[in-house]
C-alpha cells in the first residue's frame, strides 16, 4: 500500500502528462482542420465569383483547338460546335444568347466555341455584359477571338483575305462569315451554326451534312463536317476561283448549292440527296419555316401543332435577317416565344426581367 501510495503521484503526473499532449495535439488537428475549412470556402466563393463574373481564367482548360495546318495527323480535338461573329460587335442580342444556350443545352458533352471578331487578342477578360455572364454559367462553353489571319492560313483563302479592296463590298460581312464557316469546318470539323438558331436536338448524328432551305438551293447556316473533307476543300476552292463579291449569296448558299451538284454530278439536288458521304437535309431538318414564311415565328401556335412542326426537325433557323426588327411578345404563345422558353430558358428569363 505505501508503494500504491508513493506511486499515485507519479501516475497522476503521467496521465496529466498525455492529457496534456493529447490536448496539445486536438488543439494542432482543430487548428489545422479549420485552416483548410477556412481556404476551402474562400477558394469556392473565389470560384463562385470566376464563375459568373466575365474573366477568361475560369475556362483556360477549354482554349479553341487550333493546329497548325502543316502539322501532320488529326486535330487534337474534334467536334466542337462553332459560332462565328465577323463584325466587331459585343453585345450579344437574346437571340445570339439562346442560339449559344441551346447548343450548350443539347450537347453537353461537346464544346460550344463563340468565336468573336470584336475580342482583342491577348485581352484577359470578357466584356461586362449580361450575355458573356449567362454562358459562362454553360461549363461547355467558350467564348474566344476570332483571328481570322491564322484561320485562313494555309488555306486557300488565306490570299483573298489580305486583298483589302474586299472590304469596300457592300456584302463583306455576311461573304467574311462564308468564308469562315467553309475554313473552319475544313480545318477543324464539327458542327458550324449560324447566331440564329434555336437548337432542339443533338446534331451529332448529321456527319457530312448540309440543309436545303427550298426545293434547290443549299444553306450553309448549318454545316456538319469531318475534318480536311474534301467536299469542303472544294468549297474553299470554288470561293476563290469564281468570286464575287457585290452578288447577295454568291459566296453563300449559291457556292454551297453549285460545289453540290458538281460533286453529285447532278442539275436538280432533289433527285440526289446524297452521294459519295455528302447529304442534303430535307428543309424540316434545320429550315422547318421557310424564309418566305419567317412571319409564322410571331404567330400563335397551339403546343400540338408545335410538336407536329418540330417532330423531325433538330433546329429551327430564325431567319434574323428579315425578323430581327418585328417586336416579339414574350409571354405570349408565338412559335418564337415558345422555343425560347422551352430550348433556352435561361436567356427567356432574362427577356421577361428585361420587358
Amino acid at each position: 500500500l505505501p508503494r500504491m501510495s508513493s506511486c499515485l503521484p507519479k501516475l497522476t503526473t503521467a496521465v496529466l502528462s498525455h492529457r496534456l499532449r493529447a490536448l496539445f495535439i486536438l488543439t494542432i488537428s482543430f487548428v489545422f482542420f479549420a485552416s483548410v475549412m477556412f481556404h476551402w470556402r474562400t477558394g469556392e466563393d473565389a470560384e463562385g465569383q470566376l464563375y459568373s463574373l466575365p474573366t477568361q481564367s475560369r475556362c483556360e482548360q477549354f482554349l479553341p483547338c487550333l493546329p497548325n495546318p502543316t502539322d501532320g495527323g488529326p486535330p487534337p480535338c474534334l467536334g466542337n460546335v462553332f459560332f462565328v461573329e465577323t463584325s466587331e460587335r459585343i453585345n450579344p442580342s437574346y437571340l445570339f444568347t439562346c442560339s449559344v444556350e441551346s447548343a450548350a443545352r443539347t450537347h453537353p458533352g461537346t464544346r460550344v466555341m463563340v468565336l468573336m471578331k470584336g475580342l482583342a487578342n491577348g485581352n484577359a477578360s470578357l466584356p461586362n455584359h449580361w450575355a458573356f455572364s449567362l454562358l459562362r454559367c454553360f461549363p461547355n462553353v467558350e467564348i474566344r477571338p476570332l483571328d481570322l489571319p491564322e484561320l485562313f492560313s494555309g488555306t486557300p483563302l488565306a490570299k483573298w483575305y489580305l486583298q483589302s479592296e474586299h472590304q469596300k463590298e457592300r456584302y463583306f460581312l455576311p461573304v467574311l462569315s462564308d468564308a469562315c464557316r467553309i475554313t473552319i469546318m475544313w480545318k477543324f470539323g464539327g458542327i458550324y451554326l449560324d447566331t440564329d438558331f434555336i437548337v432542339l436536338k443533338n446534331l451529332k448524328n448529321l456527319t457530312n451534312a448540309l440543309g436545303l432551305q427550298s426545293q434547290d438551293v443549299l444553306n450553309g447556316a448549318f454545316l456538319s463536317f469531318t475534318p480536311k473533307h474534301e467536299f469542303m476543300e472544294l468549297c474553299m476552292q470554288d470561293f476563290v476561283d469564281n468570286y464575287n463579291g457585290w452578288i447577295w449569296a454568291h459566296q453563300g448558299p449559291e457556292l454551297l448549292t453549285r460545289v453540290f451538284k458538281k460533286w453529285c454530278s447532278i442539275k436538280n439536288i432533289q433527285n440526289n440527296m446524297s452521294c459519295k458521304g455528302v447529304r442534303a437535309l430535307s428543309p424540316e431538318a434545320v429550315y422547318p419555316i421557310r424564309w418566305e414564311d419567317w412571319k409564322k415565328l410571331f404567330e400563335t401556335i397551339s403546343s400540338s401543332e408545335l410538336h407536329k412542326l418540330l417532330k423531325n426537325t433538330y433546329a429551327v433557323h430564325v431567319w434574323n435577317k428579315l425578323s430581327h426588327g418585328t417586336r416579339l411578345e414574350i409571354t405570349s404563345q408565338a412559335l418564337l416565344a415558345q422555343l425560347y422558353s422551352q430550348f433556352c430558358p435561361a436567356t427567356y428569363a432574362k427577356m421577361k426581367e428585361d420587358s
